[in-house]
């Protein structure tokens, strides 16, 4: 797995929306982007107002594609992304006179959810791209060689992100080879969405980042070498790179950042931004040892 520099650093700082509002005494930092970051990112906000008083941090949602847009126009300070900018994006930038930066703020294992009832444990990439892939050939969980109960159809039932999500760039790329996807599909705004209708859909499978798990689905462990090795999705799988669809959970800023941004950014990155980071289910951008894991 590739991952990106610790740090991108590129050119001169311009802060895009970072101000005070008007009648306020506090500067706001815009943050927008991934929605799976957005649980993340609006934990290191709270927390940050114990940090500085005197910084707001407002978070919001609504895709890799949407936190990039607003980068692009100038309405955030910072973009949340589970996919690197491409290069398109980062032309129009560098046209408009900015220098993007790059921050790597965590990993994580890109989870394959299916219904608790659903018997297989094991999946790989080339059945993966077999089921959402244009033209692949799996549509049956009989194809497979299970029956799912509660699934009386035996289709499958393909749960999938919009297509201005990081998290349907990144499937797209490491699974599909960057090919079209099967039409078809349930297309869901976030990650919660995704578990939310495989949980209580037998038929179904889903895929977003671990930390959205919960007790009601289950993830199979996934290889990328035809059966050779099978990796459970986790923490430490994505952190080492054995986990075969794991990637990089990124922010990005205009220019180098300074002033409150610049603060913000170096605080996500310490040891107590980082320990939020582990606390939300992802895996930290670097080693840290957290107070949870005391115990341990």
């Amino acid at each position: 797995m590739k991952r990106p520099h610790f740090l991108f650093f590129l050119g001169i700082t311009l802060l895009a929306g970072c101000g005070r509002p008007e009648g306020s005494s506090r500067t706001v930092i815009q943050n927008k982007g991934s929605d799976t970051l957005v649980n993340v990112a609006q934990a290191w906000a709270e927390a940050y107002q114990t940090v500085n008083p005197g910084i707001a941090v407002a978070v919001t949602g609504g895709g890799t594609g949407t936190g990039i847009a607003s980068l692009l126009n100038g309405t955030v300070d910072i973009a949340n992304a589970s996919r690197n900018i491409k290069d398109s994006e980062r032309a129009i930038l560098v046209e408009n006179g900015h220098s993007p930066v790059e921050f790597v703020v965590g990993f994580d294992a890109l989870a394959i959810f299916l219904h608790k009832d659903n018997p297989i444990q094991e999946i790989t990439v080339e059945q993966l791209k077999a089921i959402y892939v244009d033209g692949g050939e799996l549509e049956r969980w009989s194809q497979l060689g299970v029956t799912v109960p509660g699934c009386s159809s035996d289709k499958i039932i393909r749960i999938s992100r919009q297509n201005n999500a990081g998290t349907y760039a990144y499937f797209r790329e490491a699974v599909l080879d960057d090919q079209d996807f099967k039409l078809g599909s349930l297309d869901m705004h976030g990650s919660k969405d995704v578990v939310d209708l495989v949980m209580n859909t037998p038929c179904a499978i889903g895929y977003s980042g671990l930390a959205y798990a919960n007790e009601e689905i289950h993830m199979p462990a996934v290889s990328s070498e035809g059966g050779a090795t099978f990796v459970k999705p986790t923490v430490e799988s994505a952190v080492d790179g054995s986990y075969p669809i794991a990637r990089s959970l990124l922010m990005y800023t205009a220019d180098e950042p300074e002033g409150p941004v610049a603060a913000f950014l170096d605080w996500i990155l310490s040891d107590e931004g980082q320990c939020i980071m582990k606390d939300k289910g992802y895996a930290t951008a670097r080693p840290v040892e957290c107070p949870a894991d005391a115990g341990m």
